[in-house]
């Protein structure tokens, strides 16, 4: 299947600079409902058997204009959610969290303090990519979050920790993918960047 994975429009949070990974989260700033308008314009030609998103308010807002022009409804999954800062939530140092995160690498039980573990992480996203790919639609839509895009997507293709230290996941920035949780996924696109396979 082909899998567009998407990061929610700028929300108040982003503009503070804070964590905000708890449910509900922060609304999409008036800057984010007019990127979630341009995302519905530049993904309204796709066919999109189903868009999915996490149960984040900021990741419905996104997907409301998308969902609106495709005549879909939208499927809420508590496992697209972002990483869990646990007792980094709403901080502006940004430090320690991603600290944790990046020793998951050599270290996947160590957990956030109050939040995510990296195997905890890891099983519940793919868990909500497997209903996503076991729903059967040759092509689908899911809003997420950046950090768990970075993560799940390094962990699903296997490519290197260098190729996303020079990459952005920006409001609204679309990863595509291709193949199902069983034979393994391959990134085709960065946004608007190919990505070429050796």
């Amino acid at each position: 299947m082909r899998l567009f994975l998407v990061r929610h429009g700028e929300t108040h949070a982003n503009v503070a600079r804070q964590l905000d990974t708890a449910v509900p989260g922060l609304d999409l700033t008036d800057s984010g409902r007019r990127q979630a308008e341009q995302l519905a314009a530049r993904l309204g030609g796709e066919e999109l058997g189903a868009i999915y998103v996490s149960d984040l308010r900021r990741a419905q807002q996104t997907a409301e204009p998308l969902a609106a022009a495709l005549g879909l409804e939208v499927v809420v999954l508590p496992g697209l959610r972002e990483i869990q800062a646990g007792d980094y939530e709403m901080s502006t140092d940004w430090g320690p969290f991603v600290d944790s995160v990046q020793r998951w690498r050599d270290d996947p039980e160590h957990t956030i303090p109050g939040g995510d573990s990296g195997i905890g992480f890891i099983a519940r996203y793919e868990s909500a990519i497997r209903r996503i790919a076991g729903d059967g639609h040759a092509s689908a839509l899911a809003v997420s979050h950046g950090a768990a895009m970075r993560v799940w997507v390094a962990a699903a293709t296997g490519l290197q920790p260098a190729f996303f230290e020079t990459r952005r996941v920006d409001n609204t920035l679309v990863m595509t993918l291709e193949g199902d949780p069983d034979a393994g996924w391959r990134l085709l696109a960065w946004g608007d960047e190919p990505i070429i396979h050796g």
